[in-house]
C-alpha cells in the first residue's frame, strides 16, 4: 500500500488521488531532512520565516508543497462529488502554523467544487449546467483524472499529491507526483503563442509585479476538468495567476478564469499551499496497476 493514500474499491465511491499501484517504502528519501528549514528555538519549523529568496531578490517558490486548505477526513476515507465541502477554516486564512504532513494528505475543500466558496457558484454557461449536473450525479465515472490522464494545474493545486516547485530566475517548474507530471511558467518574458495548439497545461508566461508572480496561461484543452464536480476550462480560457509566498511555509495563488465559452463572466479563486519538509516525490503511476476502468464498463 502507497504511504499516502487508500486504493480504489469502486467507482461509485471513489477517493480523487488515490493510486493505482502500490509503492515500495524501501530506498526512498522519505525521511531525508531538508536543507535551509528556519527552525524556532524549540526546534519546530518556523512557518512564520521569511520568505527565501533568489539571487535577484525575487521570492523563491521552490520546495515540496500540499493543499493549505484541506478538507475534513470522513469516515473510511472514502468521498464523492456529492458530498459538501468542509467549512471555511478560519485559522487557514492567516497560513499553517506547521509542515504539511505527508502522511496525512487529503484533498482540498475545493477538490470536488473548485467555487464552493463564491456567492452563487460558478456562472456556468447554460449549456454547462446540465454536463456538471450530470457528472455530479453519476459521480464523476468520466472524469479524466480516474481514467489516468493528466491534471490540470488549477486542480492539481487542490489534490491529494504533492507538487514539487523549482525555482529558477527565467522558469518556475512545477512536478505533480502524479503520473509524474509537469508544467512550465517561463519568466523570461516571451510573449504567449498566437495560435497555440491545444494541451494539458497549456502554455504559462510569468512576469513580477513586486514580490507576486503573475502567471498568464491560454492555449488549453477542450473540457479540461479542474474539479470533481466536472466543471471545465475550454480552448477559450485565459487563466491569470497571482502568485505569492506569504513566509517560508505559506503559499497563496489568487486565480482569476476568463472563459466566455463555459462561463457567464470571469470568476476569482483563492487557493492555498502548504510547504511538506524531509519528504520526497513517489513514483505515482496510476496505469501500472490501474483497477478503474474495469468498474466503469
Amino acid at each position: 500500500m502507497c504511504r499516502r493514500y487508500e486504493a480504489l474499491l469502486t467507482a461509485a465511491l471513489v477517493t480523487l488521488g488515490t493510486p493505482l499501484a502500490p509503492t515500495s517504502l524501501t530506498a526512498q528519501w522519505l525521511k531525508y531532512p531538508t536543507a535551509g528549514v528556519p527552525r524556532k528555538a524549540d526546534g519546530s519549523v518556523n512557518m512564520s520565516a521569511p520568505t527565501p529568496r533568489m539571487a535577484d531578490g525575487k521570492p523563491d517558490f521552490s520546495g515540496l508543497w500540499m493543499t493549505g486548505e484541506p478538507n475534513i477526513r470522513r469516515e473510511g476515507g472514502l468521498s464523492s462529488p456529492k458530498e459538501k465541502a468542509a467549512p471555511k477554516d478560519a485559522q487557514s486564512s492567516a497560513g499553517a502554523q506547521s509542515p504539511g504532513d505527508p502522511g496525512e494528505i487529503t484533498a482540498s475543500r475545493q477538490m470536488s467544487n473548485i467555487g464552493v466558496d463564491l456567492p452563487g457558484g460558478l456562472p456556468y454557461q447554460p449549456w454547462l449546467v446540465p454536463i456538471v449536473k450530470k457528472r455530479t450525479d453519476n459521480l464523476a465515472i468520466d472524469d479524466p483524472h480516474i481514467r489516468c490522464l493528466p491534471d490540470n494545474f488549477l486542480r492539481a493545486y487542490g489534490l491529494p499529491h504533492l507538487l514539487k516547485f523549482v525555482h529558477t530566475p527565467n522558469l518556475l517548474v512545477m512536478l505533480n507526483e502524479m503520473n509524474a507530471g509537469y508544467r512550465q511558467v517561463f519568466t523570461d518574458a516571451r510573449p504567449l503563442p498566437k495560435d497555440p495548439a491545444p494541451s494539458w497545461q497549456g502554455y504559462s508566461s510569468g512576469k513580477w509585479s513586486g514580490d507576486t508572480l503573475v502567471i498568464d496561461t491560454i492555449g488549453v484543452r477542450d473540457d479540461t476538468w479542474i474539479d470533481w464536480n466536472g466543471s471545465v476550462l475550454t480552448e477559450a480560457a485565459k487563466v491569470r495567476e497571482q502568485m505569492r509566498r506569504l513566509d517560508f511555509g505559506n503559499l497563496e495563488i489568487q486565480v482569476m478564469v476568463d472563459d466566455p465559452k463555459a462561463y457567464t463572466r470571469p470568476w476569482i479563486v483563492t487557493l492555498k499551499e502548504r510547504i511538506v519538509i524531509d519528504a520526497e516525490l513517489i513514483d505515482e503511476i496510476c496505469v501500472e496497476n490501474e483497477q478503474s476502468l474495469k468498474h466503469l464498463k
